[in-house]
């Protein structure tokens, strides 16, 4: 019995080594690969002026990388780097350029964030290609470009992808046709790849996959075509699934009554999909995500109830999926007031006493702040009434937060005066005015609002920085609309108002106020994405291809440069060998009407570029497409007219420069008119000077598009989609 004791008093003490040395080798880690964090003594917060009562785990990977999508696991989009500052921001120029090849035309949209690891930068092109680019000087390393079904067409908004996953030797992306792969992270080989959900059902994955603690997280999207929402976890390592939560419960399942439970089943494609990347708080072990619109997105009269978990602010378990708590932002949603914008988490004191906070951008155009441990209002949040259709089941109450609205969420008669047609003699209305057979104009737009482009935290000035778009929408009833798997599921008509402009602005709003600190207003939309950095800045791009510094503090706009194409991506920072580098993928975008391009710019303090891009458009000798097969030799377009039937030829400029805007078949697009109602598309003349031409938020194709391929689809347009309802 001694004998026992005294062996297991051994074991104890040697356990309690271990652990202690174990614990020391944690905390001298700065890299520690599992939890992807930096770890901090008391002492050394005290040295830093941080409060040693807050979490000692640091949000932060390295404070000179970007190694997630939003810059940490908290999507907080700040960088602790301060060597472009308000005093230098004077000096920063381009240090080099480098061209990745991706395609010009219009259903491409460039919104990838590009990741940097051990002085690698890893981005992705719309067309989903994987480029790996040395940091420093922009020369590439390796690509891996998949074979994608050209002919997919489940897709609402055009072709993009928000970017890859780096951790564990590995770089993971959902491609658009709804599969995950990993590749090496020195080569680009294809190491696994897993089929998410099937493309001809809806489905697609537009947005950036999380890596934490040995899993990838991504969700599916597809709201437009009748989807099941849901979430999933995979393993890193070989790509099997760990586990699924559908953001729409069945009838049996808690929340479940929220959706109408007859012969239909519209909880089976009720819509719900997740197009943003999760945020991660590791000391509560909670993931966090907003899910998206109903389906079908405007008519209500089908799905009675709130309709959860759709339009709502999600906390899972991380490592089982298991539902924590849930706040929906709009109730029965019928006007496409879906949250997309990413969720930031971030720590704050108010009246007192220090919060776990996070805060979501709504398309509504309100920041939601709440509780991240629980989900209740940080500031305050009132369910008001708000008017009733019976026809739309419209639900009695909506939440209004308390604080200021980023954008206007009313049309006035002021506004119809400044900025509509002279003969307009519409109905108009304010947030959840609902609408029937009736066309009503509303704001803010099925655009939003804040749409994907992520918004930004400082911890310095304690502001959200969030983009918005001020647009106007008219929505109205169209005929019964019949769910048809992998097919278009609105259930209404929403167009954009001809000829009405679009605003854009950019707005610091205080976490403890919800009130605006102050906020730009740009004559266009605001649709980029924010970086907040520690030298008192934030960076955002503009669809004409400036990026533009405001001071963080005051939104003084400090600093600009112009690029070729369109600015809609978000920019990173980073550092190497001592000096500080700002990365931008300017390529366009579709929605917002932007000049296409395919360039990564990278600049630093007195940056020295030669005016010559870098070309990683060629494919590398022996490198591989797709899945491990050579690519399959395509015919070039032929726009001689010798041997290319215009029909054929119209369609194919259609779907790839139109589609995305104007949607399948001229309805139902994102940021174009219905053009099988359009009395202006009528008349040929009319569609080939448009297409020339551009217009308001339209592009001009004159330049892009040769004579022949502007007739053909001016023919398409005109004698095809304008008879289509015919």
């Amino acid at each position: 019995m001694i004998l026992f004791g005294f062996i297991t008093l051994i074991v104890i003490i040697a356990l309690a080594y271990w652990a202690g040395v174990l614990s020391k080798q944690i905390i001298e880690d700065d890299s520690n690969e599992e939890s992807g964090f930096i770890i901090e003594s008391s002492d050394d917060q005290e040295a830093s002026g941080r409060d040693p009562g807050q979490p000692n785990i640091k949000v932060n990977y390295a404070e000179d990388e970007w190694v997630t999508h939003g810059g940490d696991y908290y999507n907080r989009r700040f960088s602790q780097l301060d060597q472009i500052n308000v005093e230098t921001i004077g000096n920063l120029k381009p240090e080099w350029v480098t061209s990745l090849g991706a395609s010009l035309d219009m259903k491409f949209s460039g919104e990838a964030t590009p990741i940097v690891v051990d002085g690698v930068m890893y981005i992705a092109t719309a067309e989903n290609d994987i480029l790996a680019l040395n940091a420093k000087t922009g020369e590439k390393i390796w690509e891996y470009r998949p074979e994608i079904e050209q002919k997919l067409d489940t897709v609402c908004c055009g072709w993009t992808t928000r970017g890859v996953a780096v951790a564990d030797g590995k770089v993971f992306a959902g491609l658009l046709d709804a599969r995950l792969i990993a590749l090496d992270q020195k080569t680009g080989k294809l190491l696994w790849e897993t089929e998410v959900a099937d493309w001809e059902e809806g489905y697609t994955i537009t947005s950036a996959p999380l890596y934490y603690n040995g899993k990838i997280y991504t969700g599916v999207a597809g709201g437009e075509y009748g989807i099941r929402g849901r979430i999933m976890a995979y393993d890193a390592e070989y790509g099997h699934e760990v586990w699924r939560w559908y953001s729409i419960p069945s009838p049996y399942e808690e929340n479940g009554d929220t959706w109408p439970d007859d012969e239909n089943k519209n909880w089976l494609h009720g819509g719900a999909p997740i197009w943003n990347t999760p945020a991660v708080d590791p000391e509560l072990g909670y993931l966090y995500f907003v899910t998206g619109n109903t389906s079908p997105d405007l008519d209500g009269s089908k799905r009675e109830g709130d309709n959860l978990y759709a339009n709502s602010i999600i906390a899972l378990n991380a490592e089982t999926g298991e539902y924590i708590w849930h706040f929906q932002q709009v109730h029965h949603d019928i006007w496409d007031l879906d949250p997309t914008n990413p969720v930031i988490l971030f720590d704050v004191e108010i009246n007192g006493e220090k919060r776990k906070a996070l805060g979501e951008a709504g398309k509504t155009g309100w920041i939601y702040f709440l509780d991240r441990t629980d989900g209740t209002p940080l500031i305050g949040i009132e369910e008001k009434e708000v008017p009733q259709l019976a026809e739309q089941k419209t639900s009695p109450t909506q939440p209004f937060p308390i604080g200021d609205s980023f954008v206007p969420q009313e049309v006035t008669e002021e506004d119809v005066e400044r900025d509509l047609a002279d003969d307009f003699e519409g109905e108009i209305g304010s947030i959840f005015t609902p609408f029937w057979d009736e066309p009503i104009t509303l704001k803010p737009s099925a655009f939003g609002g804040a749409n994907w482009p992520p918004s930004a935290y400082s911890p310095e000035t304690e502001y959200f920085y969030v983009l918005g778009t001020d647009g106007y929408i008219a929505l109205s009833r169209m005929d019964e609309d019949i769910y048809e798997e992998g097919s278009m599921y609105i259930g209404s008509i929403m167009v954009p108002v001809s000829d009405a402009p679009q605003r854009g602005t950019v707005t610091a709003m205080d976490v403890k106020t919800n009130k605006i600190a102050w906020q730009v207003v740009w004559d266009d939309n605001a649709y980029s994405g924010v970086l907040a950095t520690a030298g008192d800045l934030i960076f955002v791009g503009h669809n004409d291809g400036r990026l533009i510094a405001y001071n963080a503090k005051t939104g003084e706009e400090v600093w600009s440069y112009k690029m070729d194409a369109g600015a809609n991506a978000p920019s990173v920072t980073y550092e190497i060998d001592g000096e500080q580098y700002l990365s931008i993928f300017a390529a366009g975008n579709s929605l917002a009407g932007s000049v296409h391009g395919d360039k990564v710019y990278t600049f630093k303090i007195d940056g020295k570029w030669n005016g010559t891009a870098i070309d990683a458009s060629e494919k590398s000798p022996g490198s591989k497409v797709g899945t491990t097969e050579e690519p399959k030799e395509t015919e070039p377009l032929d726009t001689t007219g010798e041997t290319t039937d215009p029909y054929e030829l119209g369609i194919s400029v259609y779907e790839g420069n139109c589609l995305s805007c104007h949607g399948n078949m001229g309805e139902n697009g994102h940021n174009g008119p219905n053009l099988q109602l359009s009395e202006f598309a009528e008349d040929y003349e009319n569609v080939v000077e448009k297409v020339n031409n551009g217009g308001e938020v339209m592009p001009a194709f004159g330049e892009n598009l040769s004579e022949e391929e502007i007739e053909a689809v001016a023919r398409y347009v005109n004698e095809v989609l304008t008879k289509a309802d015919e």
